[in-house]
């Protein structure tokens, strides 16, 4: 074969295709996959120990009943208030997000944005022209966030014109990719030498790519995940993972320093972890802010500074919340990154609600520091 032909990876769309499960689980999960897709493909299945109920790959990939349970939005975060154009959003002044595909290596069970898979003419980009010519008359558009769907699905080429044109504006100095490709099927880097090429061609002094992974578990890092990492650091793009707290998948500190550790020793910076959106179906695989945040600082102990760069945040139609700090009385919220500028910073103290999981579940507020008050105190009087 060709070095630049990649092999086609056949993905398993059917969960009848599934021979580990037994009859009766197949035909109770087609009444999920009739409502939300599923996608996988043999190299992911094979990571999964089916003989533990509770492994940690097959909760990610494989749907389960509980997706039916009555919870959530399909637009959790309103990513539709922030649509400039179909498969643009712009949230943040300085960074801009182009939905440039609609498939996935896999599709997470915890997906966040199952509408895309539901109505993909609707959502993802396919006027690429106007994409460009709206970040192009926005100069304060520094950075581009590609994601989708998976913009590793699109061939090299398909990419690379994209990426071309971005490299054209000169006020983009980031390119960030949005994928787990690496995590679903790292053959689609360790096979394509023209992607490696494509992208150590745009990452240079003027403009920085950045890949930013979702590894969710210490097993989805083996052997072929690492050479995809270590191909991928040649090329000279930055490396960061980011990945939300998941019900029976990273949700004790063992697991999740685990993980933590494990990135930072093939230098992949460990970057966001994010509080389980309130998607549709999400409620099985959703924990409470206060308790994420006693598995985070727990997890946070056993590791080097290196590991422990993650900062833990939701991300809220109004910004990018940080969950800051949680005490016996209270929860420490602060805005990471609002929608409108006048808000970055913004400091809120709750009063604890253990069954809490998302911004809107608090109700008694004892205080809110507007941006230019930061908050000095070391708590409430």
């Amino acid at each position: 074969m060709p070095n630049n032909v990649v092999a086609k990876t056949e993905y398993i769309t059917n969960i009848e295709q599934l021979e580990n499960l037994t009859q009766q689980e197949r035909v109770e999960l087609k009444k999920v996959t009739n409502k939300f897709t599923f996608r996988a493909n043999e190299y992911y299945l094979s990571l999964i120990n089916w003989d533990d109920p509770n492994d940690p790959i097959r909760r990610i990939i494989i749907p389960q009943t509980c997706e039916l349970d009555q919870w959530g939005r399909l637009d959790p975060s309103d990513e539709q208030s922030y649509t400039k154009l179909q498969g643009l959003e712009h949230k943040y002044d300085s960074t801009a997000l182009l939905l440039v595909s609609s498939v996935c290596g896999g599709i997470c069970r915890y997906c966040f944005r199952k509408r895309v898979f539901i109505n993909a003419q609707k959502e993802c980009l396919k006027d690429i022209d106007s994409a460009m010519e709206y970040i192009n008359s926005h100069q304060e558009i520094t950075n581009v966030l590609l994601t989708g769907g998976d913009p590793l699905v699109l061939s090299t080429a398909k990419l690379e014109n994209i990426i071309r044109r971005l490299s054209e504006i000169d006020h983009v100095r980031i390119i960030r990719i949005g994928t787990r490709m690496p995590v679903f099927q790292p053959s689609r880097i360790v096979d394509d030498p023209s992607l490696l090429e494509m992208l150590s061609k745009y990452n240079n002094q003027h403009r920085a790519i950045y890949i930013m992974t979702h590894f969710a578990h210490s097993n989805e890092l083996t052997d072929l995940a690492l050479k995809a990492i270590t191909l991928l650091h040649k090329t000279g793009v930055e490396i960061a993972n980011q990945t939300p707290l998941i019900r029976g998948v990273n949700d004790t500190p063992k697991v999740l320093a685990a993980l933590l550790a494990d990135l930072s020793f093939v230098g992949v910076v460990p970057y966001y972890i994010f509080q389980c959106r309130p998607a549709i179906g999400n409620k099985a695989y959703a924990i409470p802010i206060e308790e994420g945040y006693d598995i985070i600082e727990q997890a946070k102990a056993q590791v080097s500074g290196l590991a422990k760069r993650i900062r833990f945040v939701m991300s809220h139609s109004t910004g990018k919340i940080e969950i800051v700090a949680v005490t016996d009385k209270f929860t420490y919220l602060k805005y990471h990154r609002a929608a409108k500028d006048q808000n970055n910073g913004r400091f809120f103290i709750f009063k604890r609600n253990p069954k809490a999981y998302w911004l809107d579940d608090y109700e008694e507020i004892i205080r809110d520091y507007p941006a230019d008050q930061p908050y000095r105190s070391h708590g409430p009087e």
